[in-house]
């Protein structure tokens, strides 16, 4: 009986019995009971324990939701599992491979990549397709091959205490990435500040002449100079490829007046050029001048010598005749310089004899109305002809030649060249 009693109250209690009136009934009934003696009745075992509370990262609601996704909600047990799990290796092999494909990048071929991992710099990369851990890492591409430029302008105070305006261009290339990146918080604008202080610190120590016209080239190399100086302790990771200084000018106010004398300066340098010109046309015809003039002296210097020394010769070979027949070699000499010196002339000179008219041959004068060239050949033949004849008068023929002829003095150069004249 006693039996029977634990039986039935255990039974009564089992969930989902049909005893005593219907499960609704019961239900209530059981809520009455619990609510008087003072039991919760929500999610508590049928033995009395109180069931677990949800924990949050459930497998078996994942496993759920992902049926739900993939069409997949029949089923249960070891069946469900099973295709939860394939469901979450294939999305995680798609997300894997995502992650691995937004990781891809490249470099060009003028360019590197400075790559940082979790903030610090791990590499620099070369050119060419890479791969970056996404989130992780970060890669900056610079380039390192484009010229950049800045520029510097200005007005200046010159060593002489005159302002001037200068403007100068500064080209320049990155030679180490991770240092241009990282040294300096603002390379580009550092090297504007270093070029403004170079140029001021040349333009200061040089002459504004000098600025504006012939020392351009000097305050640009200078200026250079300084430059690479200045930014070499920073570390900026640039190198200066070449400065440009541009024309300068004079204040407005006085542009006027500077823009003269540059003219001027610029005259007295084509003049100098012109002149330079002139005597490296003339020196060179002037020297051949003067060097023929030299070998013209010394030709006509050898020439007289030698006819000098002909001339002496001569009489050399003349003087045992002229001791032989002193008269007859002077006579001789005499006709030949006469002959000599007549054959020149247009004039005729006729020795007449006993009274005698000569028959005289009058030369006609040639279209070009030159008649002592015809007549030159004339006399010559005449005197030459008188002058056989005479050479052939023996010596007894000779002595009275004073005495026709007169005094002898008169055959002498300058008598006759008196009487000639």
């Amino acid at each position: 009986m006693k039996d029977n009693n634990i039986t039935d109250a255990m039974a009564w209690n089992a969930p989902g019995s049909d005893n005593n009136g219907s499960d609704k009934e019961k239900g209530q009934d059981s809520n009455d009971n619990d609510q008087q003696w003072g039991r919760n009745t929500q999610n508590d075992d049928p033995w009395g324990r109180k069931a677990k509370a949800n924990q949050g990262f459930d497998l078996n609601n994942i496993v759920n939701m992902l049926k739900k996704i993939f069409g997949n909600q029949s089923g249960s047990g070891s069946s469900g599992k099973k295709g939860g799990n394939l469901g979450l290796t294939v999305i995680l092999g798609v997300a894997l491979g995502v992650y691995i494909f937004t990781g891809f990048y490249t470099v060009r071929e003028a360019e590197r990549g400075v790559v940082l991992r979790f903030g610090k710099v791990y590499d620099v990369v070369e050119p060419g397709l890479r791969w970056k851990m996404s989130g992780i890492d970060t890669v900056t591409v610079v380039d390192i091959e484009q010229v950049r430029a800045i520029q510097s302008s200005g007005s200046m105070l010159t060593e002489d205490e005159n302002v001037v305006m200068v403007e100068m261009d500064v080209q320049y290339r990155i030679s180490d990435p991770v240092k241009y990146l990282y040294s300096v918080t603002d390379p580009d604008n550092s090297l504007t500040e270093a070029t403004d202080s170079a140029l001021r610190y040349v333009v200061g120590h040089t002459m504004m002449d000098d600025i504006l016209t012939s020392g351009r080239e000097m305050v640009r190399q200078n200026t250079r100079d300084l430059l690479v100086s200045i930014i070499e302790p920073y570390n900026m990771g640039l190198s200066v490829v070449d400065v440009n200084f541009l024309p300068a000018r004079a204040p407005d106010q006085v542009k006027e007046a500077f823009d003269d004398a540059i003219a001027a300066q610029e005259d007295e340098q084509r003049f100098k050029r012109e002149a330079e010109a002139y005597a490296n046309e003339v020196l060179p015809r002037a020297e051949g001048q003067v060097q023929r003039i030299l070998n013209e002296a010394e030709g006509y210097k050898s020439q007289v010598v030698l006819k000098a020394q002909g001339e002496v010769a001569r009489f050399e070979q003349i003087l045992p005749e002229f001791n032989a027949a002193p008269e007859i070699t002077r006579s001789r000499i005499y006709l030949e310089t006469m002959q000599e010196v007549l054959s020149k002339s247009s004039k005729v000179i006729v020795d007449t004899k006993n009274g005698q008219s000569p028959m005289l041959y009058m030369p006609m004068p040639n279209l070009n109305g030159n008649a002592a060239s015809v007549a030159q050949p004339k006399v010559q033949n005449e005197v030459k002809d008188n002058y056989q004849i005479e050479t052939k008068i023996d010596e007894s023929t000779i002595k009275p030649l004073p005495n026709q002829y007169g005094n002898s003095s008169r055959y002498q150069s300058s008598s006759y060249g008196q009487r000639v004249r």
